[in-house]
């Protein structure tokens, strides 16, 4: 038997990554797999419709029917999507499925096998189809280069003979992959950096690539996996209070915070931002989700006052597709790595005794598989 894969073309504007390249075209044919890409679909990443067929990929109309087997995407699907795929086919790559609930039921009512790779458990067998962390990887880099750009100013210290120019002071609140790779960069570019974050483990991490940790005596908060989990309200309230002068001292803030299924965690009020000094800049990952600061809308630069000036607020959109070409490198390998765990000798293979497998599946055989999507689904529907 041969397992059909299906690379779709992004339809969402502004999205220019794809779910397969030419190398991990190989992987997939190397594994039994015949492999179907959208037209176009790799142009926004650089990738022609030639790579594929010369890497023994077959290129199909954007329009063509989905044959069942196995559809890679990068950006959820739409529950209109999902009700035109055959029942018995299985969608791997991100669903945010706490967000898409009525895609989560589609899916379910469709007889549709949903793999969220945002849901992979993070241990070590995860790494290399972990998809959360490759992007947030470039969006931690993709972060500071915007600051740098809307700064104005030079980032590292320079003596001339002329005077001293004072480093940038650089404040970075949440220290998960992006956080951390936000930390290095503007380290390397010379900034003065320090950090926080709620979860235990955050303090040596920052220091290892070269932050300094504030320390706001909270306690941690940690949902398990790695992952921060969201602050009562009055903890989160104390939180914003002893953040507050090391906003209005810091240049740049980058905001990275994220709890898996919540909206993204308020940290910076529009109070604190107007306490900023002329010519600082703010950038929120977490735009998409709600924003980390407030007042921040994703795909959007704001001029904020502040005190004898302006600060820039900037929330990020689609921030991995800055760098689509590295993005869908590392987004498709972790498809094709993902795909390889549930192919065998030439068929589909679901082992739901797997962490991985059971962990990141959303739906299968008619039912929600994932107890606290279904508890989502079903608060949504009532």
């Amino acid at each position: 038997m041969t397992i059909h894969v299906r690379v779709r073309a992004e339809r969402s504007t502004g999205e220019k990554r794809v779910a397969a390249t030419p190398d991990s075209v190989k992987k997939l044919l190397a594994a039994g797999a015949t492999v179907e890409v959208e037209s176009g679909a790799g142009a926004g990443s650089l990738i022609m419709d030639a790579a594929y067929e010369a890497a023994g990929a077959r290129i199909v109309a954007r329009d063509q029917a989905v044959a069942p087997g196995i559809l890679f995407h990068v950006r959820p699907l739409t529950a209109a999507e999902i009700a035109t795929l055959p029942p018995g086919a299985i969608t791997v790559g991100t669903l945010d499925p706490f967000q898409n609930a009525a895609a989560v039921a589609a899916a379910r009512d469709g007889g549709i096998t949903s793999f969220a790779l945002d849901l992979l458990p993070r241990i070590s067998r995860a790494q290399s189809m972990d998809v959360l962390s490759s992007q947030s990887l470039l969006a931690g880099y993709r972060l500071v280069t915007i600051a740098a750009d809307a700064f104005g100013r030079m980032f590292g210290m320079t003596m001339t003979a002329a005077g001293t120019l004072a480093p940038a002071r650089v404040l970075v609140l949440g220290a998960g992959v992006a956080g951390l790779q936000a930390i290095a960069t503007a380290k390397r570019l010379g900034g003065v950096v320090s950090a926080n974050d709620v979860r235990a483990a955050s303090a040596d991490e920052v220091r290892s690539v070269g932050g300094t940790f504030i320390d706001l005596d909270l306690g941690t908060a940690e949902a398990g996996g790695g992952y921060a989990k969201e602050l009562a309200e009055d903890r989160a309230r104390r939180q914003q209070e002893l953040l507050a002068p090391h906003i209005a001292a810091s240049d740049i803030v980058i905001t990275t915070a994220a709890v898996p299924g919540r909206a993204a965690p308020r940290l910076v009020t529009a109070a604190m931002v107007a306490a900023m000094k002329p010519g600082s800049v703010l950038v929120d990952l977490a735009a998409e989700s709600g924003g980390n600061i407030e007042g921040s809308v994703a795909g959007e630069r704001r001029a904020i006052e502040v005190t004898g000036g302006v600060a820039t607020l900037i929330g990020a959109r689609d921030i991995q597709s800055d760098l689509a070409p590295d993005a869908s490198k590392l987004y498709a390998m972790n498809c094709a790595n993902f795909a390889a765990l549930i192919m065998r000798e030439g068929d589909i293979v679901l082992d739901f005794d797997d962490e991985l497998v059971s962990g990141s599946a959303v739906t299968h055989d008619g039912k929600i598989v994932n107890d606290r999507v279904a508890a989502t689904v079903e608060e949504v529907r009532a």
